[in-house]
């Protein structure tokens, strides 16, 4: 209980993400086409979240890890909402 209590308040350990990468996982990038163009990590893939609802066709694999990202953190802790309402269950912000 005390440890579900403490990823509920953020105090969880950081993941690995180098280690989810190399287990396949995919960086999704929720910025504007914009933003992106204006620089971003190499191999993410740009998802802005307003279409994000209607382009997870493009992310096959439930279970593969996603590591959601955006310029201050807001946009990519709603993507990673967004995914987990639509059955994504490895998804990080």
């Amino acid at each position: 209980m005390f440890d579900k209590l403490k990823e509920i308040l953020g105090f969880s350990p950081a993941p690995d993400y180098n280690q989810l990468l190399k287990e396949g996982g995919v960086i999704v990038d929720v910025r504007s086409n914009a933003e992106y163009a204006g620089g971003h990590i190499n191999g993410a893939k740009n998802i802005p979240l307003q279409g994000l609802s209607s382009s997870t066709a493009m992310l096959k694999d439930k279970s593969k890890p996603i590591i959601t990202c955006c310029a201050s953190g807001m946009r990519s802790a709603s993507a990673k909402s967004v995914l987990q309402s639509k059955g994504y269950t490895n998804v990080y912000n």
